[in-house]
């Protein structure tokens, strides 16, 4: 019984599976455009990150990030670049990835 409340009661430390979702369909969409080849998964206690590459051999095009604890409601989901720079950010994520020009930033 004990580790049953102890299970509960931990956080949850990754997408969850509706958002996991909406990257994964923007991530076909791009594939099939040619313009990403491939990704990776970042997890830490304070963020989850889904990082995107033109091809295996290079950095990162951009990271799209969910913040578990947030200081500003603001900044729950963000795009990076790959430097950490904040490109864009938003507390809903269908609606950032949607808004974003990806040739464009």
């Amino acid at each position: 019984m004990i580790i049953l409340e102890k299970k509960k009661n931990e956080e949850k430390h990754f997408f969850e599976k509706n958002e996991l979702k909406i990257i994964l369909d923007l991530y076909a969409k791009m594939v099939s455009e040619g313009s990403w080849k491939d990704y990776g998964l970042n997890i830490s206690s304070k963020q989850v990150g889904f990082s995107v590459f033109k091809n295996a051999a290079e950095n990162e095009l951009y990271k799209i990030c969910k913040n578990f604890k947030p200081r500003n409601k603001n900044l729950k989901y963000l795009i990076t670049d790959t430097n950490g720079k904040i490109l864009k950010n938003s507390n809903n994520l269908s609606q950032l990835l949607k808004n974003t020009n990806w040739k464009k930033l």
